[in-house]
């Protein structure tokens, strides 16, 4: 079950392969995304010694969080994958010039994973392509629904 989505993924980057990843998290964080108070438009993740860490990404305190405690809404939080994924990711990223992209956040047998891709970029003639197919799937049924 999808929390969030990162449609703008999608149109900025060409997806060559997804993988899935759990997320270091504190408390009131997993309320506030369990209650749909999160945000991945502007995410991105980048290798730190030889981790993978999600920058970017805003998950909205709810007005219940304790008094004394002042949360911070975009602070770096670590994504876990097994070690073999984490060194190949990092291997793409580095030799090839790949980003890594968030594209989905959702819930896995009761815990919040994270969807994320290796991606790399599109320029705008990619884009403007992109939009013309769109555009002409779409005139494409039109055109056979009001036969």
């Amino acid at each position: 079950m999808s929390i969030v989505q990162n449609r703008k993924a999608f149109h900025d980057y060409f997806i060559e392969e997804r993988y899935e990843a759990g997320l270091v998290l504190e408390g009131w964080e997993v309320k506030a995304i369990r209650a749909g108070r999160v945000q991945l438009n502007d995410a991105y993740v980048v290798v730190k010694s030889s981790a993978l860490w999600l920058i970017g990404a805003h998950i909205s305190p709810l007005p219940t969080v304790s008094t004394h405690f002042t949360p911070d809404p975009v602070r770096t939080r670590k994504l876990l994958l097994h070690a073999e994924e984490t060194r190949r990711l990092i291997g793409k990223v580095e030799q090839r010039g790949y980003a890594l992209i968030p594209l989905d956040m959702h819930y896995r047998q009761g815990r919040i994973k994270l969807e994320i891709a290796l991606a790399r970029g599109k320029l705008k003639h990619d884009k403007r392509a992109g939009e013309r197919e769109r555009d002409w799937q779409r005139e494409k049924q039109r055109l056979l629904r009001s036969r």
